[in-house]
């Protein structure tokens, strides 16, 4: 006789539902962390089939008598998928809206909006604009909806009326242009351990990039209309107003007003680059920028705000049974009105992607609190995670995301109590707000190392000072400044004394740590052991997570055996900068281009690769003077201070002033680990000659204890060339760099035919205006068998003594489906 399975328990049923829920929420994200891991897109069919198996999954799951393993399996199986197959469906449509090849670089008549804040600049301007019509040559085409563009070139003078005046003089958000541009794809430069330009691009929906065309052969400009009233015009007409009230002769109310107007609009722009790097030093950069921490921090002081004004309000003398208490806990109040006034703030700083997706996870986790659902932390991380995730997929790559997320996830695991507490007095608040902080910290030190490459010593101290101080006086008075102007100067007075605090904070020795990068599974190791370090469990479980997190301070990253070197040519656009590495030693050829006043090659590129190689430089070689190979030189030589300098650039250029340089001369040599080094040009007669920067550069030829051999020649032309070859009996190489990035006057035959590379590295931008490497050099280097690659279409190149038949592009190892794919 079969007896029949006894129904559930209510209990346990909701046991059961509360597992099957924990395992479709952590499918979901790790569906969408699988399928941003796709190199290329499905087709769009298999995306769909991905949805339809996943909706089977889940009804095969369904039936709670099936709980069990298997049954979680299924649920976390069928999560993954769904989610998986909704973020490529969505890459996909996506990507069918990027620039046609046939279009870039063609003179294309757009009509559109300014959209977002325009940025002016030394050069111009910089902006979005919402493509309405695009036509070529009078034919209507089909260009992406947003794209990004430069408008080069205005100088507008005083004495020129407005009818005179350039109209790129005056570009508003939400005016209406017809204007004439050339476009690219959107790409970017691309190294191990960078910032990823592309990816940054496609989250934010720019399909392309480009300029507009201004010259007396083009379509003038014209503006239609101008917008009406708008959020992001409002925005920019507040921003102009706090930078124009600084006073133009003082540099410190300048720099000031810039914070000032950064954390009213959310214009990141406005801030200096030496400012951001005394507030990443002291790790507050969150509270000068609306990022997603910031946010943060800004709900959790806002909810404990409002939670003891809405206590405090029970001793107002209400009518019996009138107390907001009663009707609304303090708890509940304190959530809801620190979840409004965060919205409201990120709605008026610019509403941006980071700002959008920690609204939703606080929404999300608000909402969860006030339908009575009591859920776990862990479960209620998951939940707001999947709610972002569903919005905004590729968050999951941002920064951003991670360090807002678990900061409120950590908050609620610790239960921490900023809203709702029942803390009395202020030592106790004091003491809550320290704990807090202490907790926060300890979780995000090694998210950030990992992240960032470098964490902040005195950033539990900074923020101890700065969060109160940022958050409660200078942010109301900034954000009150739009109803009274004065207040804005009174922010940036407010701003003096936290400055001149953080920056002699920064100027401690040791105020910030920078450790190389780990591997993802060491990563994520770490991150946990920080997670268990913070959480209130007993203390011999949290000290579980020490040896989780010790890899952060002992991991180093493998180095070319004795004997052996390798180069790492980095993609830093037009201009050059190799890395040489042996076992012990690092040399640093060329330092890149100067992209702007406030951004170099330097800063932007080496020095964030070399703090993630874990990389302290013996020597810095500048093959030359010109800006393309100089131009990040001061930010490194200032992050190796211990490098030497080795150039060839005249007694008064400014780089000598930083350090001495030793003269490149033909004949110097050294050796490190068996590796041999030696400069072969210029020799002593060329430094007394009138001669070109180009032909003074340093060539360095590098050789392995087997024979292995790299040569740099920096910008030389077929006149050097042609004198190296005759003084140099043995010029073979496996690997050369690119003379002048392959210039139509360079690369000769004869100094081909002595080298025979294998390699030929192109360090040269995409589509840039000098026809970098022309077709003639290319046809000399096929006419020797040499394999030349590029740039654009390798990003960084890696190639090793060892294996000098093999040459590693970033731009497959890493490969992504949203990164650009050059021809």
């Amino acid at each position: 006789m079969r007896f029949s399975e006894p129904p559930p328990t209510p209990a346990a049923l909701g046991r059961w539902r509360g597992h099957a829920l924990t395992a479709l929420l952590a499918g979901g994200v790790l569906g969408v962390a699988a399928q941003l891991q796709q190199a290329r897109l499905w087709p769009a069919w298999a995306y769909a089939l991905t949805g339809l198996l996943a909706l089977l999954l889940a009804v095969a799951a369904w039936r709670p008598r099936r709980a069990g393993a298997r049954a979680l399996g299924l649920w976390l199986l069928a999560g993954a998928l769904a989610a998986g197959a909704s973020t490529g469906w969505r890459a996909g449509l996506r990507q069918a809206e990027r620039l046609a090849p046939a279009l870039e670089g063609r003179d294309l008549r757009l009509t559109g909006r300014i959209a977002g804040l325009p940025q002016r600049g030394e050069a111009g301007w910089r902006f979005r604009f919402d493509v309405e019509r695009a036509s070529l040559d009078g034919a209507p085409v089909r260009v992406p909806p947003r794209v990004q563009l430069g408008w080069y070139g205005w100088v507008a003078t005083a004495d020129e009326t407005d009818a005179e005046r350039p109209v790129a003089a005056a570009l508003r958000s939400g005016d209406r242009w017809q204007l004439t541009a050339r476009l690219k794809a959107p790409h970017g430069n691309l190294n191990p351990h960078g910032f990823d330009l592309e990816l940054w691009l496609w989250e934010q929906g720019v399909g392309a990039s480009g300029y507009v065309r201004s010259g007396p052969r083009e379509a003038p400009a014209r503006r239609l209309e101008e917008g009406g009233a708008s959020l992001p015009r409002w925005r920019q007409a507040v921003r102009d107003r706090i930078l124009d009230g600084a006073d133009a002769g003082d540099a410190t109310a300048r720099r000031l007003a810039g914070i000032v107007a950064a954390l009213v609009t959310g214009d990141q722009n406005a801030i200096e680059r030496a400012d951001w790097d005394v507030f990443r030093a002291t790790g507050v950069a969150h509270l000068m920028s609306i990022s997603g921490l910031h946010i943060t921090m800004f709900a959790w002081l806002a909810a404990a705000l409002v939670g003891a004004l809405w206590r405090r309000s029970a001793r107002w003398g209400w009518p019996a049974g009138r107390s907001p208490c009663l009707w609304l806990p303090a708890p509940t109040a304190a959530r809801l009105g620190g979840l409004l006034l965060a919205t409201a703030y990120a709605l008026f700083s610019g509403w941006g992607v980071p700002a959008q997706r920690t609204v939703l996870m606080l929404a999300a986790l608000t909402l969860l609190h006030v339908a009575g659902l009591r859920w776990p932390w862990w479960l209620n991380a998951l939940a707001a995670a999947v709610v972002v995730l569903a919005l905004d997929p590729w968050a999951l790559m941002q920064p951003g995301f991670w360090l807002s997320f678990v900061a409120v996830a950590v908050l609620f695991a610790t239960d921490s109590r900023a809203a709702g507490a029942q803390q009395t007095g202020a030592r106790a608040r004091w003491l809550a707000l320290l704990r807090e902080q202490g907790v926060v910290t300890l979780a995000l030190t090694p998210l950030s190392l990992i992240l960032f490459g470098q964490a902040s010593v005195v950033g539990l101290l900074a923020n101890l000072l700065a969060i109160p101080w940022v958050t409660l006086l200078v942010t109301p008075l900034a954000l009150l400044g739009v109803l009274w102007a004065p207040l804005w100067s009174l922010a940036a007075w407010a701003l003096r004394p936290l400055a001149a605090l953080l920056g002699w904070l920064a100027a401690w020795p040791w105020a910030s740590v920078s450790l190389p990068a780990l591997p993802l599974v060491l990563g994520l190791a770490a991150v946990a052991g920080g997670l268990l370090l913070a959480l209130r469990w007993p203390p011999a479980w949290r000290l579980a997570g020490l040896p989780l997190v010790l890899p952060l301070a002992l991991w180093q990253p493998a180095r070319p055996a004795p004997g052996q070197f390798e180069l790492l040519a980095a993609d830093v656009g037009q201009g050059s900068a190799v890395l040489v590495r042996t076992a012990r030693h690092s040399l640093l050829y060329d330092a890149g281009p100067r992209y702007s006043l406030e951004s170099d090659a330097g800063h932007r590129v080496l020095v964030p690769l070399l703090r993630a190689l874990g990389e302290r430089l013996d020597s810095v070689v500048l093959s030359h003077r010109d800006s393309d190979h100089t131009g990040g030189a001061r930010a490194v030589l200032a992050a190796q201070p211990q490098a030497e300098l080795r150039a060839s650039i005249e007694d008064g250029h400014e780089l000598q002033a930083l350090r001495p340089a030793t003269r490149c001369q033909a004949g110097q040599r050294w050796q490190w680990d068996g590796v041999a080094f030696e400069l072969l040009h210029p020799d002593a007669a060329d430094h007394a000659r009138p001669l070109k920067s180009n032909a003074l550069s340093c060539v360095l030829r590098v050789r392995a204890a087997d024979g292995a051999a790299a040569l740099l020649t920096g910008d030389i032309e077929q006149a050097q060339e042609q004198a190296l070859v005759a003084r140099t009996p043995e010029l073979r190489a496996d690997v050369l760099l690119a003379p002048h990035h392959g210039s139509r006057g360079s690369s000769s035959a004869a100094l081909l035919a002595a080298v025979r590379p294998r390699w030929v590295l192109v360090q040269a931008g995409y589509r840039n205006r000098f026809g970098h490497p022309a077709a003639e050099a290319l046809a000399r280097y096929a006419a020797v068998g040499a394999q030349p690659v590029g740039s654009p279409r390798c990003g960084a190149m890696r190639w090793h003594s060892a294996q000098p038949g093999a040459l590693r592009c970033e731009r497959d190892t890493a490969a992504r489906y949203w990164h650009h794919q050059p021809p």
